[in-house]
């Protein structure tokens, strides 16, 4: 028996896919998850990251090997991913409200003339014609970073490259994109 496990029969009766001891799994630690839970996400996310968490270790329970941590540990590590990846959707949802924000004009209109909503459409527009001419690897790093908000360890994960790769193609394919703009306004 590992230092982490308190039960050592009970890994084994999981990967057998046993319900009685996924019940007595889940019955015991539902209150610690529920209380975790509670503390990063508030009352109104815990259910369902805790729900979420549960559905994860089912789908993983195969690749679980016993270890220092035991179950339990192994069960609070999925739930670390479940509240960061939590924290990741709300951050894309809420730079997308503020990108859908400035493309619809909301607020605009109090404190803008209304040619200057036409004007940040047109630049909006402008940016994204130009967009499409870089090359596919420029365009893909700069819709993971800055329109799917990944970081750039994510992006790294993503596109098999070194974080600091990542960052020196992202800021070589925003200067590209920069010069494109720049070029047709003077051509213009």
């Amino acid at each position: 028996m590992t230092p982490g496990d308190q039960d050592p029969d009970l890994a084994p009766a999981l990967q057998r896919g046993d319900r009685v001891a996924w019940d007595q799994f889940y019955r015991r630690l539902y209150p610690r998850l529920r209380s975790y839970f509670i503390r990063r996400l508030g009352h109104d996310g815990a259910e369902d990251a805790v729900s979420e968490t549960m559905t994860k270790a089912i789908a993983a329970i195969d690749r679980y090997t016993p270890g220092a941590v035991g179950l339990e540990g192994w069960l609070f590590g999925i739930a670390r991913h479940v509240n960061a990846d939590h924290h990741r959707r709300s951050a894309r949802v809420a730079r997308q409200q503020q990108v859908a924000h400035l493309v619809d004009g909301c607020g605009l209109e109090s404190r803008m003339p209304v040619d200057h909503d036409l004007d940040l459409s047109d630049e909006h527009a402008h940016v994204r014609s130009q967009f499409g001419r870089l090359e596919p690897a420029e365009q893909e790093v700069l819709e993971l970073r800055v329109v799917a908000g990944l970081s750039a360890n994510e992006v790294a994960a993503v596109l098999d490259k070194d974080p600091g790769a990542v960052r020196t193609f992202q800021s070589r394919a925003l200067a590209h994109l920069r010069r494109l703009v720049e070029a047709d306004r003077v051509d213009a």
